[in-house]
């Protein structure tokens, strides 16, 4: 089954259009589908719009939030709640296009496990929108390591089973092509239309640019010292206490051969500082490990993931045979 995702926020005058439009793409398709409308607390009457959807069609499934909890979140009950195996979140907007639903099923049977479009010829503002998010989208390609070129682009597929482990939070539903690299998925990126927007306001605006760094932050800290945190702030504490060291040397110099009293210069304080700041950091690196464990030992989390086997749980009748017969003998 084939799940589309669509996050709803005030889009009263999208919704009907957009279930039209998708319904013509998906009724083409020879496997079964379902399209599931998250109101993420719309105030337009989308609701209603939705509601009306749901009544005619028993494929359309509604998802209303009590309130407005953004994009990631409905990102989050669309798979929560979806019941297909391929899940293809898109915007409510109708910027994007339903007609690229199969293109990105094609590359998906490729042996592909997320394909993500690419918006080459984006109908946005020239500088407010696609100048900032071809800087966002580099940035966070050599950051993370997973190079795409439209990381803000809705429209991707996914095999259920890479993202069903993964929980997201603030504005990282543009992340999940990376946290699903952590999985070992195989990542593709295809063209794919994009319209400007006829009804409606856009959501987006500058402010979004700082959330997304911040999330870049947790995701490039998790990616790197998740299992091992110590690492992190046990070598910034080190790094710290040598500069204590060093510091405290200097002033040392300073007292025996220059003749400087501790108290004209700033070294002792600085001494002092570094040094309990160091400490710190080394005693977080020790908490953040026993947390570390306490998640995965109180879940029965593992700390590797297994992607085959073979002949792990048969039995060697053979083999057993062999060894009763040499101790008979």
């Amino acid at each position: 089954m084939i799940s589309v995702i669509v996050p709803v926020y005030n889009e009263a005058d999208n919704v009907v259009a957009l279930y039209e439009q998708a319904v013509v793409v998906l009724q083409k398709l020879e496997q079964p589908w379902e399209l599931i409308f998250i109101n993420d607390g719309s105030t337009d009457g989308s609701q209603e719009r939705l509601e009306e959807l749901a009544a005619r069609d028993p494929c359309v499934k509604v998802i209303k939030f009590c309130r407005n909890f953004g994009q990631t979140a409905a990102m989050m009950a669309g798979v929560d709640y979806a019941e297909g195996h391929i899940i293809i979140p898109m915007d409510g907007d109708m910027q994007n296009d339903p007609e690229d639903i199969p293109r990105l099923l094609d590359k998906l049977e490729q042996g592909f496990d997320v394909v993500s479009g690419w918006r080459q010829d984006r109908k946005d503002s020239p500088i407010k929108r696609n100048f900032v998010s071809r800087v966002a989208n580099r940035m966070i390609s050599s950051i993370s390591g997973v190079h795409l070129h439209d990381y803000g682009c809705s429209l991707k597929a996914y095999r259920k089973d890479v993202i069903k482990g993964v929980r997201l939070y603030g504005e990282m539903h543009r992340f999940i092509p990376i946290y699903a690299s952590w999985f070992g998925a195989r990542i593709a990126e295809i063209p794919v239309l994009h319209h400007p927007r006829q009804n409606g306001v856009s959501k987006y605006g500058l402010g979004r640019i700082v959330k997304v760094i911040l999330d870049l932050m947790v995701v490039n800290f998790l990616s790197k010292y998740a299992g091992k945190p110590m690492y992190l702030f046990g070598a910034a504490g080190l790094f710290i206490l040598l500069i204590s060291l060093l510091t405290g040397g200097w002033a040392v110099y300073l007292k025996l051969v220059e003749g400087v009293s501790f108290i004209s210069t700033p070294l002792p304080l600085l001494v002092v500082m570094t040094g309990v700041t160091g400490f710190m950091c080394i005693l977080m690196g020790l908490l953040a490990e026993l947390l570390i464990r306490t998640y995965y030992e109180a879940q029965g989390k593992s700390v590797y993931l297994v992607g085959k086997t073979l002949n792990i749980k048969t039995r060697c009748a053979t083999r057993a045979a062999r060894c009763v017969e040499s101790s008979d003998l």
